[in-house]
């Protein structure tokens, strides 16, 4: 079966018609999260209702646990040292882990109120974390633990850890379930998946204090909602959906689809030369080989 649909002749030039999409692993209950290494060339990602992490070995395609309780576990990826950071329903934090194993609290209050559920996150490159953080976590024990949220009327928020002091900051509130988020190349856009209402991407100017301002559409779902996305070295998106993979061009358009036959919850790129794509979705992970390349950016 084709697993492309091309929907703009400049998709073309991003797939090639012979790749096969590949189930890589299954029995999960809800994949999420995946973060590569290149270094030992291996991908983590969650299955959250499970509390665990799981380790795909690219050389030998073995699947372990990587950590099991993960405290549910959510979105990860990897710092600028090589070092995973994570978002956990569970205990209502986000975390780093060290090069020797040693867990790091990099967030799990607001001026002295819990966070919800931090759900995505990603690291620029000096350092500075940002997560967003829906309730998705608290609003049953099916993905966390139960429970009320801190903040008023129930805010979701997008926040920043910085990275010199670790004060945390809120940097948008203009978000109903704030979700995915990745950098543009230059990191001076910042993309947030709303999977609340409207359903849709925006796109945010950062400011060189690592604020935000100038929220403005960007994409709007056709399939379900978006939820964690990233870049490629063109700075094309490519972003989940109920059908699979949507591939976005920076100028808005959608190209093209990758088709997969569950709910895609995330991506990431993968192999020596990030030419692969790795997806979780609901109870599998996939990939697929392509014609471009994923960004370096984080």
């Amino acid at each position: 079966m084709n697993p492309f649909e091309i929907l703009d002749p400049r998709f073309e030039a991003c797939i090639k018609p012979s790749a096969q999409l590949e189930q890589l692993h299954t029995g999960c209950r809800w994949t999420e999260g995946p973060a590569y290494f290149p270094a030992h060339r291996s991908l983590v990602f969650s299955d959250i209702p499970n509390n665990r992490i799981l380790r795909y070995f690219e050389p030998t395609g073995d699947v372990a646990v990587f950590r099991e309780p993960s405290n549910n576990a959510n979105g990860h990826t990897v710092d600028p040292q090589g070092r995973l950071v994570s978002c956990e329903h569970g205990t209502r934090r986000v975390t780093r882990t060290e090069h020797d194993g040693t867990i790091t609290v990099l967030a799990d209050n607001y001026e002295g109120k819990r966070l919800n559920s931090p759900n995505d996150v990603v690291v620029r490159s000096d350092g500075a974390v940002y997560f967003t953080d829906p309730s998705y976590g608290i609003e049953s024990d099916y993905e966390g633990n139960k429970g009320e949220s801190e903040f008023p009327g129930g805010a979701c928020y997008v926040f920043r850890v910085d990275p010199v002091t670790g004060a945390l900051q809120i940097v948008s509130d203009e978000f109903d379930r704030p979700n995915g988020l990745a950098f543009s190349l230059d990191e001076r856009t910042l993309y947030v998946a709303d999977s609340g209402a409207p359903r849709d991407m925006s796109a945010l100017d950062v400011a060189d204090d690592g604020t935000l301002t100038n929220k403005r559409h960007f994409a709007t779902c056709t399939n379900g909602v978006f939820d964690g996305f990233r870049l490629d070295d063109a700075g094309r998106i490519w972003t989940s959906a109920a059908d699979g993979v949507h591939c976005y061009d920076p100028d808005g358009t959608l190209l093209g689809k990758v088709k997969v036959p569950e709910t895609v919850a995330n991506v990431a790129w993968g192999w020596p030369k990030r030419n692969r794509l790795y997806m979780c979705a609901t109870t599998s992970l996939y990939a697929i080989l392509l014609a471009v390349n994923g960004a370096k950016t984080m």
